[in-house]
């Protein structure tokens, strides 16, 4: 595997396909954010398969958001090293998967890409798997897969992986689908990076990990959905957003909606403290 800032290459292994899987839609309504809208109208079925932080706060699996446009391929934000796991649960097929859209090299965000990778050759996957990622990705994946399964980041697979690195400021389209970013504030031996995805006719932001930032206010500008960082209440954390943050800056996120994932064990018991939607293993909405 191999790739330079925006350019794309790729190698290529064993052959197949996955297993197709049931979906589950939620629509739902919220005092933050109002009714979605009617069946009609939507397009875009976003599945959090995992939505907790690092340590498993809530038994809760890892960053992992699956986005399944009504007419093309499903894509992912975020793989932690839980995700092949929390597919699966939800009965949503990794080989459908044709770009993992990656925010930072920390493990709970990308951890699961030599999971995902391994599943899709002895499954015998055929399509193309895409990672977009920051400047680093290329070396940070071939480093983990190597270090988890030696050797596998050479082994032969009749699919290609495509690695293309996304600089904070730079746009890109992968798999139809428009990709912004923008610089956020969390280090993890590379950029880390905020999102905006352009899916199905849909947009779609996503905080990632990261301290407030005035991008935010870029990222969330009229989005469909805006899924933000709450990790703490009001406790300050180094290089993480807070729902005290969130509340400080509420009218710069004019987004249509907010639903906050990457909860800490505090944030979870105080649920019903705060009106504002939270994410859980396996909440499906349209959007």
């Amino acid at each position: 595997m191999c790739a330079v800032a925006g350019r794309v290459s790729g190698t290529v292994g064993m052959s197949g396909a996955g297993c197709r899987a049931a979906r589950q839609d939620v629509p739902g309504r919220h005092a933050q954010n109002g009714v979605v809208g009617s069946a009609d109208q939507l397009t875009v079925t976003v599945t959090f398969a995992g939505s907790g932080d690092a340590f498993g706060s809530g038994g809760r699996f890892q960053a992992c958001i699956h986005l399944r446009p009504d007419s093309a391929a499903p894509v992912l934000l975020d793989c932690g090293a839980t995700s092949l796991t929390a597919l699966k649960r939800r009965g949503l097929d990794p080989g459908e998967v044709s770009v993992v859209f990656v925010s930072h090299l920390h493990g709970d965000h990308f951890g699961g890409l030599p999971f995902l990778v391994l599943d899709g050759q002895f499954c015998g996957r055929a399509d193309p798997l895409t990672v977009v990622g920051p400047p680093g990705t290329t070396a940070r994946l071939h480093a983990a897969m190597e270090c988890m399964f030696p050797g596998s980041s050479a082994a032969r697979r009749e699919f290609a992986i495509r690695v293309t690195e996304l600089a904070p400021g730079s746009t890109l389209q992968a798999a139809g689908v428009e990709a912004a970013a923008w610089a956020a504030d969390h280090p993890s031996g590379a950029p880390a990076l905020c999102l905006r995805l352009t899916v199905g006719g849909k947009v779609i932001g996503y905080t990632g990990d990261t301290a407030w930032t005035g991008f935010l206010a870029q990222v969330a500008a009229g989005a469909d959905l805006l899924i933000a960082e709450a990790y703490y209440r009001d406790k300050p954390v180094p290089y993480h957003l807070r729902l005290a943050d969130l509340e400080r800056h509420r009218d710069e996120l004019a987004s249509r909606r907010i639903i906050l994932t990457h909860l800490s064990a505090d944030m979870l018991n105080e649920q019903d403290q705060h009106n504002y939607e939270t994410a859980s293993d396996g909440l499906a909405l349209r959007i």
